[in-house]
């Protein structure tokens, strides 16, 4: 479903260029005017990304956690105030159909996903509110930035704030609003979910304060280095979570917690996790810059003609080069000879995840086979 969303008032910032129209990201700034000195920033200092176009709802209702907890893979049923984790909706065969982050702030589940899905994701929560005191609603009018860099902590005073939250957790900002920290693109990430009326303000004071203005392309290059997925750009629709390394609980970087039952898809998680493997894994992919053309998003891997993946987000990076992440099948050995469109791919070796731990699943299934012969 295409969704037109309004451009972002920073886009009146000196330097500001917009993403590509067409993009998930067109209403915001896709850099200004110094695409790599800007990851830079975000890596090695601070930087301040708009990223005002995601999709923000609110859930309120005394039962807003136990309901959720019955619909989402994560177990959120015991969140505490000031508590974040990264969650997904998936469909009954267990494929991905949203990830969004949320966080259990002052008697309200906060929840932002990306601007093209949101609604979708609204209108299924409040399909299935049915009589639980849970009141899920958009909330168009707040709005996210997001400080990236060793150096946040410089920023304290100016955010009014005494000390930094740790990974998902989440401090309530002077003026409404709160801070919230990710274990993502960098180790150092945070995001100001704000009022939007206060969007351009708190631009002017912490650019002002010394985080210089970076675009999505800077924010898209270090959370492909990390090798974190983006929904609707590195997953598809025959996506499962272990496919796309989005299983774990509240505080280990996933959004599918293993230890809980209940929701839509939750069979093919545990089917997957005990008894099997998934069918591809997210690697990262460095690419050839001198071919004539780059490859796009949903482009084929292929190995001497025949399709071994899917190629995802595709970007430069300040260090890394053109680089990509991408859906490959499981048995696709690490050193082989990639072909991305017209371009040569390389897996790099160290995204390649562990996949040789027996389950649990089958260790079970042996042991009653020996109990059988005996």
């Amino acid at each position: 479903m295409s969704v037109v969303v309004a451009p972002s008032p920073i886009l009146s910032a000196p330097g500001a260029v917009a993403a590509a129209s067409g993009s998930p990201d067109a209403a915001v700034a896709w850099h200004y005017g110094d695409p790599f000195g800007e990851q830079r920033a975000a890596a090695e200092r601070v930087a301040i990304v708009d990223r005002s176009h995601r999709f923000v709802l609110r859930i309120t209702g005394a039962e807003r956690l136990t309901w959720l907890h019955t619909i989402a893979s994560q177990h959120v049923a015991a969140l505490g105030d000031g508590q974040s984790a990264e969650s997904l909706d998936l469909d009954v065969n267990g494929r991905v159909l949203h990830h969004f982050v949320l966080t259990e702030l002052g008697g309200a589940v906060w929840i932002d996903t990306e601007a093209e899905r949101g609604q979708d994701l609204l209108d299924f929560l409040r399909k299935m509110v049915f009589w639980a005191a849970a009141e899920p609603e958009a909330a168009p009018d707040y709005a996210i930035l997001s400080l990236l860099g060793p150096r946040v902590a410089e920023l304290t005073g100016t955010l009014g704030i005494s000390t930094l939250p740790g990974d998902y957790a989440a401090t309530p900002l002077p003026g409404g609003g709160f801070l919230r920290r990710m274990p993502w693109p960098t180790t150092d990430s945070f995001d100001l979910v704000i009022p939007r009326e206060q969007l351009t303000d708190w631009w002017t004071r912490l650019t002002a304060a010394g985080a210089a203005p970076a675009g999505m392309w800077a924010f898209e290059a270090l959370r492909v280095a990390a090798v974190r997925p983006r929904i609707g750009l590195d997953t598809d629709e025959r996506t499962i979570p272990h496919e796309a390394r989005w299983i774990g609980g509240v505080a280990e970087q996933g959004a599918v917690h293993l230890d809980k039952g209940c929701y839509r898809g939750q069979e093919t998680v545990a089917r997957v996790h005990n008894l099997g493997k998934p069918p591809r894994l997210l690697m990262l992919l460095h690419l050839d810059g001198s071919a004539e053309e780059r490859p796009a998003t949903g482009t084929d891997v292929t190995v001497g003609g025949r399709v071994v993946g899917r190629l995802g987000t595709v970007i430069d990076h300040y260090e890394l080069g053109p680089i990509a992440l991408a859906l490959i099948k499981r048995t696709v050995p690490a050193d082989t000879a990639l072909t991305a469109g017209s371009a040569a791919a390389a897996i790099d070796p160290d995204s390649v995840p562990a996949d040789n731990a027996p389950q649990a699943g089958r260790i079970a299934v042996e042991r009653l086979r020996e109990h059988g012969k005996r």
